[in-house]
């Protein structure tokens, strides 16, 4: 019986692929997606920009989990984003992680 090796490559990017469809599901879920697109402004901005924006910023996911969360005024210009109280802890830190790193 021959046993077949995956290159370590190949599993890390199938993983990496696999999270961050869970991580876009999970935006999804959460609604994060009706105003927000991953790299073209709807009616907020997109995660690209937004990732952009914050890159070299540390204290970024705190931040910006505290925009959704309280809601938002200014940021991006007039539109406001309503307070988003329905997302629990966890999925608010794990979507506001995945945005940071498109």
């Amino acid at each position: 019986m021959q046993v077949k090796t995956i290159p370590l490559f190949i599993l890390a990017a199938s993983l990496t692929a696999g999270t961050a469809l869970a991580n876009e599901d999970l935006a999804k879920k959460n609604g994060c997606m009706a105003c927000h697109g991953m790299n073209k402004k709807t009616v907020g901005p997109a995660y690209q920009d937004i990732a952009a924006k914050y890159k070299s910023d540390a204290g970024a996911a705190a931040r910006l989990a505290q925009h959704v969360r309280a809601g938002s005024k200014g940021v991006w210009g007039s539109i406001s984003m309503p307070p988003q109280t329905g997302i629990s802890d966890g999925d608010l830190a794990t979507v506001v992680a995945w945005m940071l790193k498109q």
